[in-house]
């Protein structure tokens, strides 16, 4: 769209300058044409000619700028798809750099810096994640959405700072009670915390509405097991073979449960 717009608007300003006239009359041009005032009229075309190459050049070079503005949003698009299909493959160093030359590129747009959270995130870099906030806030206009607030929580929790991210997940579940990452990352934090009973509650909160949830699932247990209850861990485990899970997920519980039983 940005591409056909600029070619349109600089056709219909050439067109515009390749219209412009000395403001001659039809008898006044026929009076030159007898030769009476030839010069006077030759006069007053020259200076339209310059008006109309000056105007010819600024369009030229407003054409250029767009020209080089629209290649910097393509190219940063072609590095954002190939981070993404690199973080799809596992391949995180090409996701990482991809994703920062997006962000070189196109600085004031959000989507990129997100894509760089994910690398980052992916490789452990949290340092370097928190201080990207001031621009995560600045382009969302002095706050953090539900999205960037839960990976800058999940930093905190990598980094052992359980307060910090429960700071920002309880934030972010007063925005939104129906969003499931925070309940899950919060639950996790509390049994870091040792705060068995909180953890529990989160994590009940978000089975309740996801049955299916896998993290929870898994959340509760190891907070049942950690609490010393191991037939409740087991029971959770147990609890999932009513709801549609995936052969993956299913390993996962089968493993857990033979961990839980020794």
């Amino acid at each position: 769209m940005k591409t056909l717009s600029l070619a349109f608007v600089g056709l219909m300003t050439a067109k515009a300058v390749a219209g412009l006239r000395s403001g001659d009359s039809a008898g006044d041009r026929g009076t030159l044409y007898a030769g009476v005032i030839l010069g006077p009229t030759f006069f007053v075309a020259r200076p339209l000619q310059w008006i109309r190459g000056i105007l010819y050049a600024g369009i030229l070079i407003l054409v250029i700028l767009g020209a080089r503005s629209l290649g910097f949003d393509a190219a940063a698009e072609v590095y954002a798809a190939a981070s993404s299909k690199n973080l799809e493959h596992g391949q995180l160093d090409k996701a990482y750099y991809n994703a920062l030359r997006a962000v070189e590129m196109r600085p004031r747009v959000l989507r990129y810096w997100r894509l760089l959270a994910a690398t980052k995130l992916a490789f452990h870099q949290c340092d370097s994640l928190l201080r990207d906030r001031p621009a995560f806030e600045a382009l969302s206009g002095g706050g953090l959405t539900d999205e960037d607030g839960y990976s800058f929580a999940a930093c905190h929790f990598f980094l052992g700072d359980y307060e910090k991210a429960i700071t920002l997940t309880q934030q972010s579940i007063k925005r939104n009670r129906i969003y499931a990452p925070p309940y899950v990352l919060q639950g996790a934090a509390y049994t870091a915390q040792q705060k068995y009973r909180e953890a529990e509650q989160d994590f009940l909160h978000v089975l309740q509405l996801f049955p299916t949830h896998q993290l929870a699932v898994e959340g509760l247990a190891h907070t049942y097991f950690l609490a010393g209850n191991r037939l409740g861990a087991l029971g959770v485990l147990h609890e999932t073979s009513k709801y549609p899970f995936s052969p993956q997920a299913r390993q996962r519980f089968e493993a857990l449960k033979a961990l839980y039983a020794q």
